[in-house]
């Protein structure tokens, strides 16, 4: 499932290992990695006002704190490398996936992460209790669903001065049980404005700024609820489908506000937005890698089922869901590895390729098999497994309906429409 959009914090283990790059990197500089005591770290969570504890799992308390090296790591490679750091947006960093992605960035020192929220009071208190470095972040504010907020956050970015080298577009709202449609500051259902309209004009805003970049990548988080050639995506009701975008050329506004034109329905709009989003990514490859160099690409993380995604449910489903993710279907990843894998789309080498939707440990079009050699479950998209190049379902890869969607998209958010040939820059003004 894709990450959410912080409105509600959902409370996240401490991290307690030092990933791959960081733990090369204190190797290299002949850091000592002091030893971790077991603790429980309390973090805030405001689902009306309760505050909620977890304590950190005997296996990750016994290994290296990261929130106490990574400081020293990241002082001491931007001592040797002038300060050279990489820059990351990520949206909706504040929470889920977001927040693992950020983590992974930032304690591996390489990277400055600018961490795109709602909520920059929340941020500011996860940064302190984290303790990332002073020099490794900045919070600018980007409330999805306002259009002028994506273009202010624009604005406050290029202030920063930075060169933009990774746009991660990961914020995401999940409403399966709302009776009827809530709107967006501009008046299209929430769903789609939020996951999907938002971040297609943040997209196409920054393409300048990324092409500065030496290595531009482009990221906007995929699902498998939106690909129908899938388990969770084909097997469970409702389905995505924007039918021929009736419902979007209508401007998503009461009383026609899905995509397809329908009858609304909180889970499908979700779905649906996710395959927007899927579509989105192929056309910006098709429209702007040749001419700019920038990759493209779209991912499925693994289901975190454990996600503030899903607060809607009721509480039982909530319980079982991550169970049954784990035990049964083999899709289950938890946030730590799911930031993990976000961050190797974000830097890695291997993922350096345009026009990709990335997986791991399977494409999840069955349940998971039991590898009795490897001794996991294998082929659900769970934990565990190598990167490797899904294939999206036909309806992501239709070009005829991915040319409409832009074509509806960039009219709502007000973009120019100039008749220009694919693979010609189109210039997009905050």
């Amino acid at each position: 499932m894709a990450a959410t959009l912080t409105r509600i914090s959902q409370p996240l283990q401490a991290r307690a290992s030092l990933n791959v790059s960081a733990k090369k990197s204190a190797a290299r500089m002949g850091v000592a990695c002091p030893a971790s005591s077991a603790k429980a770290v309390r973090l805030s969570a405001r689902a009306n006002g309760i505050a909620r504890s977890e304590k950190v799992s005997a296996q990750r308390t016994s290994s290296v704190a990261v929130r106490s090296v990574a400081p020293t790591v990241a002082g001491l490679l931007d001592r040797f490398t002038g300060g050279k750091q990489k820059t990351v947006i990520i949206t909706g960093a504040s929470s889920g996936l977001g927040l693992a992605g950020a983590i992974e960035a930032i304690n591996s020192g390489e990277w400055h992460a600018v961490l795109a929220v709602r909520d920059v009071a929340k941020m500011k208190e996860l940064a302190e209790e984290y303790e990332f470095p002073k020099n490794s972040y900045t919070i600018l504010e980007l409330e999805c669903g306002s259009l002028k907020s994506v273009r202010s956050f624009v604005k406050k970015f290029r202030r920063t001065g930075r060169t933009l080298d990774t746009l991660c577009c990961n914020a995401a709202i999940y409403l399966p049980n709302q009776p009827a449609p809530t709107y967006t500051e501009d008046g299209f259902e929430e769903s789609v404005g939020v996951n999907h309209l938002s971040h297609f004009l943040l997209c196409n805003l920054m393409i300048e700024d990324l092409k500065k970049s030496k290595d531009p990548r482009c990221i906007i988080v995929g699902s498998i609820t939106g690909n129908t050639n899938t388990v969770g995506g084909g097997a469970v009701k409702p389905f995505a489908d924007l039918g021929n975008l009736s419902g979007l050329d209508a401007g998503l506004a009461d009383p026609i506000c899905m995509m397809d034109g329908k009858k609304y329905d909180g889970a499908k709009a979700y779905k649906d937005s996710k395959l927007a989003n899927m579509m989105t990514v192929l056309q910006l490859h098709e429209r702007f890698h040749e001419s700019t160099g920038i990759c493209f690409t779209s991912l499925y993380p693994g289901c975190i089922a454990e996600t503030a995604l899903f607060r809607q449910k009721r509480k039982w489903f909530r319980n079982f869901f991550p169970i049954f993710m784990k035990y049964v279907t083999g899709g289950y990843v938890s946030e730590d590895e799911a930031g993990e894998r976000l961050f190797q789309v974000i830097s890695s080498e291997e993922a350096r390729k345009s026009g990709v939707y990335w997986s791991w440990n399977g494409g999840a079009k069955t349940v998971a098999v039991y590898d009795p050699f490897k001794k996991e479950l294998r082929g659900a998209g769970g934990s565990g497994g190598e990167l490797f190049e899904n294939k999206p379902s036909a309806a992501v890869r239709d070009p005829v309906k991915g040319d409409k969607l832009w074509d509806i998209s960039a009219k709502l958010v007000g973009l120019p429409q100039p008749k220009a040939a694919k693979g010609k820059k189109v210039l997009a003004e905050a």
